[in-house]
């Protein structure tokens, strides 16, 4: 069905491809952003974002590749609402004086960050070159093959790869 879509570009293609995906999109939704109205949201975002991104990359595993899209989704959405939470100045003085100073989980995430990318500069390129594919610019294996040359095989041991060694610098460093 999918090459239907990628064939014919039909939006109705596209509906009856991911519909049997919405329950699980939602849970996957509802994982993350933890309120039934904004999953439900999200669902819909998910399908127009769908829409946008299956021409620009063709996609083999799609139910895999539509996992990591609302994955995702959702942490940008987090990432979103984490820079636009407000707080009442009645609330902030009610507060002990403590709390006055810059939110520690702030400085905590940057650290994360910041760690995190010193940590993937220590990566052996090819894994480093994958793994940045793959995750912060969302490519699929295939995509990733086309752009690098590396076997399929080469590139899901990269990304796996890649990954382990990140996290085991990143518990080393913590």
């Amino acid at each position: 069905m999918l090459a239907d879509f990628y064939r014919t570009g039909d939006l109705e293609v596209l509906g009856r491809l991911y519909e049997p995906y919405m329950y699980l999109i939602y849970g996957v939704c509802l994982k993350y952003l933890k309120d039934p109205v904004r999953s439900e949201d999200a669902v819909m975002q998910i399908f127009e974002e769908l829409i946008k991104k299956l021409r620009l990359h063709r996609v083999d595993n799609f139910k895999g590749w539509l996992y990591t899209v609302a994955r995702n989704h959702c942490l940008m959405e987090l990432r979103k609402t984490d820079k636009n939470q407000t707080v009442s100045l009645e609330e902030t003085f009610v507060e002990n004086t403590q709390n006055l100073h810059l939110d520690d989980s702030e400085d905590l995430q940057e650290k994360n960050l910041s760690q995190m990318e010193s940590c993937l500069e220590q990566l052996k390129d090819e894994q480093r070159t994958c793994v940045k594919l793959f995750y912060l610019e969302q490519k699929c294996y295939k995509d990733i093959v086309d752009k690098t040359g590396f076997t399929m095989k080469q590139v899901k041991s990269n990304i796996q790869n890649g990954r382990r060694n990140l996290k085991i610098c990143m518990d080393k460093n913590i």
